[in-house]
């Protein structure tokens, strides 16, 4: 027996760590298959279904190899939750000893500096931000790491954070005065020193995208590149690879130049005017745009005179704060850096305002209190593929959704990796009597104008039957806030709402009611756990397509289709399965959960690709009638 096959054994280490602990059959082989890629050298795309132990199954052959290993993650939650608790039981399960690191992106951690610029800062604050400053100051004597994710009492999400952490523009790096104790710089050493670090796709698309080949901007080299939850990697590589301008970016760049004037350049009142009208541009820019929430083409704002007209005085607006704040860079760091700033942020606008060619997407994306302005890379496979070369390192790539009716075409072209070996292992929940799919017969059309109203006829008896304890997911915001007003007098169990409270707080109090129906979309799809009782029913509204509007989408479509490709069947329909196959997985996360899956879009059965999402499913029993539903919950009462 191999030193990796008794650590998962009966009598090993992991089963004297984990109580309860059993061997399972797949994590065994998934282990051994990824020990085996990094001894040959040969890139692994591995696909292990929800309960396989894949965390562990990586995470013991990478500290066996003695191998500096990089392990991306998602999310900095699970990056949190990886370094925190998984590697913790690790270390107390496996005899050889290692040393791990975690770390996140610059924004993730305090800065000193720029918190005591703004305790000391000549402009007020409101009541609720002086208050947060307040905690983070208090919060600042006693941290050990500064990484903000510590800081509970101001939530990560809190715009405050931007007074108290910096960017790679506005950071004075060694010209610091608080250098010696910057908790970004200990948190790279100790990256450095690590055998295991822990980080997050978007610090891996970072360093990706400001360094010209290899690591060593941001990361350190590696021999071995683990990335979890690898279906989301695409998507975020392309964003880094593109370029994004936003209006809180140019308001930002304002604020903190005036910040600079007020401290280093009174003498200089034109420079005070720059940002002043470049602050009150940035805002007019969002203003042009209307009040609707919406990812456009580029060529809305092309036929829309107010629109050019206002961005047309952006430019200029920078172009003017850019020459003042050159005059004015000789006076300090703080102002030498706010024209480095506005000379990038100058050419970044310039670039995304000019024509891309057939390479580039370019498209708008209003918020609530700003819009971006985005050039995206039609295809990233090519860079990618550069990327991993560059890097001389050993990539796998792991998640419980890779591959569609069991191939992993899609996955492979996006990222340009289609030499890679593959291996898939099934979950080991025992699905057919564990579960229920639920498809009922006369559903409407997904294109009837009715179609969230006609659904809740049948979705409220399955609610009944289940006592609540639901997750009722929604691919769109629109359809979300109109089942919620039709539901709140149909069934008598509380509705939970996406958007009313933050999310973390919202899955505390569903897990705690024990008969909640919670109503999300996009976010609630992947990446949470809910074990148990709390969560026995999984319903779906709709197949989740992407909007065949979104610019992205569209640009990509037109330019398969250009190339004799078909889109839908390349592109569409495989990133819809994948969706689907996450959105199933919050239903079964442990041996002992049972629940019903209830899909409300007839296209599955009436459309020809419908086979390849039921294909790509697990093996649940399945039914159409209702009084099996019930029946279903009536055996969970009996027992």
């Amino acid at each position: 027996m191999t030193e990796l096959e008794l650590f998962f054994s009966s009598e090993g280490g992991l089963a004297k760590a984990i109580k309860g602990y059993r061997p399972r059959a797949p994590q065994i082989e998934m282990a051994k298959a990824i020990a085996e890629a990094i001894r040959s050298g040969q890139h692994l795309i591995a696909e292990a279904g929800t309960g396989t132990g894949k965390t562990f199954a990586y995470l013991a052959p990478a500290v066996l190899s003695g191998s500096k290993v990089i392990v991306s993650t998602g999310t900095k939650n699970l990056q949190d939750q990886l370094f925190n608790k998984d590697l913790p039981l690790i270390r107390k399960a496996i005899k050889t000893p290692f040393m791990a690191a975690l770390l996140k992106g610059r924004s993730n951690y305090l800065c000193t500096y720029r918190l005591e610029n703004s305790l000391n800062s000549a402009f007020g604050f409101s009541k609720e931000d002086a208050d947060a400053l307040s905690k983070i100051k208090s919060w600042a004597k006693r941290t050990k790491t500064g990484d903000i994710a510590e800081m509970s009492e101001v939530t990560e999400a809190n715009p405050v954070w931007y007074q108290a952490t910096s960017t790679v523009e506005n950071c004075l790096g060694q010209d610091c005065p608080h250098y010696a104790d910057c908790f970004l710089v200990k948190a790279r050493k100790a990256a450095q020193e690590a055998e295991i670090l822990v980080v997050n796709h978007h610090l891996l698309c970072a360093d990706w995208s400001i360094r010209g080949g290899g690591f060593g901007e941001l990361l350190p080299k590696a021999d071995v590149i683990i990335v979890d939850e690898a279906h989301q990697l695409a998507d975020t590589a392309s964003d880094f690879l593109g370029i994004n301008v936003s209006s809180k970016q140019l308001n930002d760049l304002a604020r903190d130049a005036l910040a600079e004037y007020f401290k280093d350049a009174t003498d200089m009142p034109a420079l005070r005017a720059a940002c002043e009208e470049l602050e009150h541009g940035s805002k007019d820019l969002r203003l042009a745009f209307g009040i609707e929430l919406k990812r456009g083409e580029w060529r809305e704002i092309e036929n829309n005179p107010r629109v050019l007209g206002e961005l047309a005085d952006v430019q200029s607006q920078l172009q003017n704060l850019t020459d003042q704040l050159e005059l004015a860079s000789v006076k300090s760091k703080g102002l030498e850096l706010c024209f480095k700033r506005a000379e990038e942020l100058t050419q970044q606008l310039k670039t995304v305002s000019e024509d891309a060619g057939g390479k580039w997407i370019r498209w708008y994306e209003t918020h609530r209190k700003t819009v971006t302005l985005s050039r995206t890379p039609l295809d990233i496979a090519a860079e990618f593929r550069h990327f991993m070369q560059a890097s001389q390192a050993v990539w796998v790539f792991t998640s419980a959704t890779l591959s569609v009716a069991q191939r992993f075409t899609h996955f492979a072209n996006g990222l340009g990796i289609g030499d890679a070996e593959n291996a898939r292992w099934d979950s080991p929940f025992d699905y057919e009597s564990q579960s229920l799919f639920y498809h009922p017969k006369g559903l409407p059309k997904p294109e009837n104008p009715d179609f969230t109203a006609l659904i809740l006829d049948f979705v409220v008896p399955v609610l009944q039957a289940s006592r609540g304890r639901a997750f009722f997911l929604f691919t769109s915001h629109r359809a979300l806030k109109e089942a919620a007003e039709l539901l709140a007098d149909k069934i008598p169990y509380p509705l939970l709402i996406q958007g009313t409270r933050p999310k973390g707080a919202l899955l505390d109090q569903f897990k705690n009611t024990r008969n909640a129906v919670l109503l999300g979309t996009s976010s609630f799809w992947e990446g949470i756990d809910v074990r148990g009782e709390a969560l026995s029913c999984v319903i779906i509204d709709k197949l989740p397509f992407a909007s065949p509007g979104d610019p992205v989408l569209k640009a990509r479509m037109e330019a398969m289709r250009r190339q004799g490709r078909n889109p839908f069947f390349e592109y569409q329909l495989p990133a819809a399965v994948i969706a689907l196959r996450q959105g199933i997985g919050r239903l079964i996360r442990d041996v002992t959960d049972r629940g019903v899956l209830m899909v409300c879009d007839p296209r599955l059965l009436k459309r020809s690709y419908g086979q390849i999402f039921l294909d790509s499913v697990p093996a649940m029993r399945r039914t159409r009638d209702i009084a099996e539903v019930q029946a279903f919950f009536e055996r969970e009462k009996a027992t």
